[in-house]
């Protein structure tokens, strides 16, 4: 909505029961503006929605539409297999190149860290001994050593390619890819596509989420989906490195999300349920299958420090004393 000088008015969905209220008792509901508009019911549902319905109509979740019901009729699959194999095909030919790219890097970036502290010693040492004749004060000591240290971390990275920025290459693509499809699966279920595709996705589902536009009323679809996340992270919290304040933060920030996405997941149609719930357990085979070693040596990924011969046994005992409530 735009007040007198153009400028954003919020509306809260608090405010939509008094609307209507207001409207069973035979008073529309307007607000005056000095251009003379009246603001109406629909109006607001309108402004509430636009961003949503602007990105659920965009060109890329149109594409991923398409996507979906080529390849539901190519393969000639119910729809809830046809989801369940597009996940798995989205994560192996895109994400799952990415994941061992990023392998990669942070292989780089782990084996770089002695030298790093090897170099951070030496300069320590040397402006110390500047900082002396010089009589700088520790203010001005500690500034040149950290910007000089900046400087040759950065001359490192370059030397070795391996610059941290480029290992979220993973998550600008993931994250678009997840969230296109999901819309695309929504689209599909409420009709937006089509009423043919619509009720092909009312009696394309199995088990016990036969219809794919409804929620999962069991919630066993959104409470593995949970599940499978947590799981992921775990597993990578329980490897064996030094962990930053700052990952231990993500790694909470992550659990909580994971919880989080459980009633999200009870709330939105059972085929976006299980596209999520299918995303996460292929993730979760590619983690597994990027701790192999054979694998790691398949895709170039240099061997460091932390890498393990028993990585699945690893993974179990960490998990194992975590979790154990043996005293």
């Amino acid at each position: 909505m735009r007040g007198r000088r153009g400028g954003c008015v919020c509306v809260c969905r608090e405010a939509e029961p008094l609307a209507m209220w207001r409207l069973a008792r035979g008073r529309p509901l307007t607000v005056a503006f000095a251009r003379g508009r009246p603001l109406t019911a629909a109006a607001v549902s309108g402004g509430l929605g636009g961003w949503y319905e602007g990105v659920a109509q965009s060109t890329a979740v149109h594409w991923a539409e398409e996507g979906l019901v080529g390849l539901q009729a190519a393969a000639g699959l119910p729809w809830w297999a046809a989801i369940a194999c597009g996940a798995a095909l989205l994560r192996t030919a895109v994400t799952l190149p990415l994941a061992a790219h990023q392998g990669r890097l942070l292989a780089k970036l782990e084996n770089l860290q002695p030298e790093i502290k090897k170099i951070a010693e030496r300069l320590r040492y040397e402006v110390s001994v500047r900082g002396k004749q010089q009589r700088w004060s520790e203010k001005v000591a500690r500034f040149h050593f950290k910007k000089n240290l900046r400087r040759i971390i950065t001359e490192l990275y370059i030397r070795d390619n391996c610059h941290p920025f480029k290992a979220t290459l993973l998550v600008w693509v993931q994250v678009p890819v997840w969230v296109c499809v999901s819309l695309a699966l929504r689209n599909c279920s409420v009709g937006a596509r089509g009423s043919e595709v619509q009720e092909q996705f009312s009696a394309g589902g199995a088990l016990w989420f036969t219809d794919l536009t409804a929620p999962d009323s069991t919630w066993i679809l959104p409470v593995s989906l949970g599940l499978m996340n947590l799981l992921i992270v775990e597993m990578f919290a329980s490897q064996k490195m030094e962990v930053s304040r700052f990952q231990k933060f993500a790694t909470n920030f992550f659990r909580v999300v994971s919880v989080v996405m459980i009633p999200v997941a009870a709330t939105v149609p059972s085929s976006m349920a299980l596209y999520w719930l299918s995303s996460s357990f292929v993730g979760l085979s590619h983690n597994l299958l990027l701790r192999s070693p054979t694998f790691r040596r398949l895709c170039c990924i240099p061997r460091t420090k932390s890498d393990s011969d028993t990585p699945y046994r690893d993974i179990l005992a960490a998990l194992t004393t975590k979790y154990s409530f043996k005293k």
